[in-house]
């Protein structure tokens, strides 16, 4: 995805012929060590060719080689851990690297404690002060300004274990009196949009993310590290329902860490269909339960994540 987001916004992109390791034997991992030599190599050629004061690794298995080249090079280097968990190629470079930044507590149990600034994840300056008029973008949807709002989001690709909940919940939502916003993802907007109606707006993707936080009572979401990071600065209820199928199972990790200071309400997948309608039915009725979801997630906001992350780099160039 990012190889097609990164040019619209302007920047250049280069991509390196690096995956993931699997788990288990596959050709994918046969290939491994081929793919590894060639994004060192391509690594160094980028390096050489940009010459960088500071090199920034979020974790991806892509920013493995260039920050093994440019720390090898005496490059200034930092490590962004997004997650709660860290992943493989960070607990790798950890120590090539002069600061690791993280957006959680306890990131001891993976690396040097001495290296490590609590700075948060940066996200969408225009969710950093969400003051938007509820009306206005409720307008914006098309929707009724009197009737309680849910917006589900499955990621810019989608959630297909989300959506299927959905479909088969849309009469229990109804019968709460809930309208919603429905971001069901460009894979599935073809299977789903037929739902479309004067109380159910489905989208693959929505670009006006300040008015569709502003529209939203309560949000169901995925628990990627960006996602927790834009909803603990939104301060609305939310239920998540981590992916299963990530490294790690981070975003269990992610969840469960806003769970522990009663912020948000963890839901798994394997749980969905035998807890979802009293788990949901438990947080629509209950106002008070609604504020203090609200009043916590918005504690653990870091809203000037970015900013404190350019201080770091800026002392390493200092």
């Amino acid at each position: 995805m990012e190889m097609e987001k990164v040019p619209q916004a302007g920047y250049e992109i280069e991509g390196l012929w690096i995956t993931g390791l699997q788990r288990k034997l596959t050709l994918r991992n046969l290939m491994f060590p081929f793919k590894l030599i060639s994004s060192l190599l391509k690594s160094g050629k980028i390096v050489s060719r940009f010459k960088p004061d500071a090199v920034v690794g979020t974790g991806g298995f892509a920013s493995g080689p260039l920050l093994k080249v440019a720390s090898g090079r005496g490059i200034p280097c930092v490590l962004q851990e997004q997650n709660s968990f860290a992943g493989i190629t960070n607990k790798l470079l950890k120590d090539k690297v002069a600061k690791i930044c993280v957006a959680y507590d306890g990131m001891e149990e993976f690396f040097p404690k001495e290296k490590i600034v609590k700075t948060g994840n940066p996200v969408r300056g225009d969710l950093v002060e969400i003051q938007k008029n509820k009306n206005e973008a409720l307008e914006f949807f098309g929707l009724e300004v009197n009737k309680p709002t849910l917006l589900i989001l499955g990621g810019s690709l989608g959630a297909r274990r989300i959506n299927q909940l959905v479909e088969s919940k849309l009469d229990f939502f109804r019968a709460n009196d809930l309208q919603i916003i429905w971001q069901c993802g460009k894979l599935y907007f073809e299977e789903y949009k037929e739902y479309t109606s004067d109380t159910i707006k489905v989208f693959d993707f929505l670009n006006r993310m300040d008015l569709t936080y502003t529209a939203a009572d309560i949000i169901i979401s995925r628990a990627g590290a960006g996602s927790v990071s834009e909803l603990c600065i939104v301060g609305k209820p939310v239920i998540f329902i981590p992916s299963p199928n990530v490294a790690e199972d981070h975003q269990t990790k992610n969840a469960e860490a806003l769970v522990d200071e009663d912020a948000a309400i963890l839901l798994r997948e394997k749980d969905l269909d035998s807890e979802f309608e009293s788990v949901f039915s438990l947080l629509v009725q209950s106002k008070d339960k609604q504020d203090r979801l609200s009043a916590n997630i918005k504690k653990l906001a870091l809203p000037d994540a970015t900013k404190h992350i350019v201080d770091e780099i800026e002392k390493l160039l200092d």
